[in-house]
């Protein structure tokens, strides 16, 4: 008995020492600067200023409730998640089964998914902002496709083409890491199972539904959350090729709380958008984990 609870003592040790490095991570870089976040939204902080700090209160959350582009940005995140998070989840499973298949140059086509997602934002979104252009690649390609009756548009600088695009282009440049994902996932799923429902005479569809979905419903939580956790955090793209334009059409959260604090240098204001913000995607994430693990019970 002594030993059993030796050696589980010592089990607890190694694990702590394993979890210290990224606990300390976890600390210095979320949750230290989060506090500090919650202690300026109660303040006058500017980013570069003589004058002293203040403690003001609630004033820079009630100022945030008449903050039409913040409601503005707010509005477009959401519409950015769940139109971005169901086609990429998608499209990414897609992906998944097909190079999952013993077919030829299977890596070939993994290496070419997965590489716009370890090109660095800033240069995606650079080259989109070309091929986006009225003489651009896309442009060129849809008046080829339509037999020359398609008009050239400034996808980027027209207010109802400028967020689709952007979509689109969000959708292409991370369905790589989610396919990677789904993949892990379903190697994981065990060959006889498919074995069997063959014998049973069970055909694609139905071994899909009933054997590839149900095993991969972990898999699927993680892809959804991680992602809806990504889609929330849109900035670099929009900053790259509209700085939110035109006209508000592709303003978000994130580029607001840049624009509060480092334009404007209202930090402390900046500092109340984010907090709010956090504790807003924190909400949806704990939702999503609660539902989805409801789900995995229940079945």
């Amino acid at each position: 008995m002594a030993k059993m609870f030796y050696e589980k003592k010592r089990g607890f040790k190694y694990a702590f020492i394993f979890l210290l490095p990224g606990l300390a991570l976890l600390i210095t870089f979320i949750i230290i600067p989060f506090l500090s976040a919650f202690y300026l939204s109660f303040t006058n902080q500017r980013l570069i200023s003589r004058l002293p700090i203040r403690f003001i209160g609630l004033t820079n959350y009630k100022k945030l409730l008449d903050d039409d582009l913040f409601w503005k940005g707010l509005f477009n995140i959401f519409k950015f998640v769940i139109i971005v998070v169901p086609l990429q989840t998608a499209f990414a499973l897609a992906l998944a089964l097909l190079v999952n298949k013993r077919i030829k140059f299977t890596k070939f086509f993994r290496t070419v998914y997965f590489m716009p997602t370890v090109t660095t934002m800033v240069v995606v979104a650079v080259i989109w902002t070309f091929l986006y252009n009225p003489e651009g690649f896309i442009n060129l390609f849809l008046q080829k496709m339509s037999f020359g009756s398609w008009q050239p548009v400034d996808f980027i600088k027209n207010e109802n083409w400028a967020f689709p695009a952007i979509m689109f282009m969000s959708i292409w440049q991370g369905v790589g890491f989610q396919m990677l994902i789904f993949l892990a996932g379903l190697q994981e799923i065990p060959v006889s199972l498919y074995e069997a429902a063959t014998i049973d005479g069970a055909n694609n569809w139905q071994k899909f539904r009933k054997i590839t979905l149900p095993q991969l419903k972990n898999t699927t939580a993680f892809v959804i959350i991680s992602t809806t956790i990504l889609a929330f955090r849109l900035f670099d793209q929009v900053k790259v090729m509209t700085d939110g334009g035109p006209n508000a059409a592709t303003y978000t959260v994130v580029l607001h709380i840049y624009n509060m604090g480092f334009k404007r240098q209202y930090i402390g204001y900046a500092s109340a958008l984010t907090v709010v913000f956090f504790l807003l995607v924190l909400a949806i994430s704990v939702i999503q984990r609660f539902l989805l693990k409801e789900e995995r019970e229940v079945s």
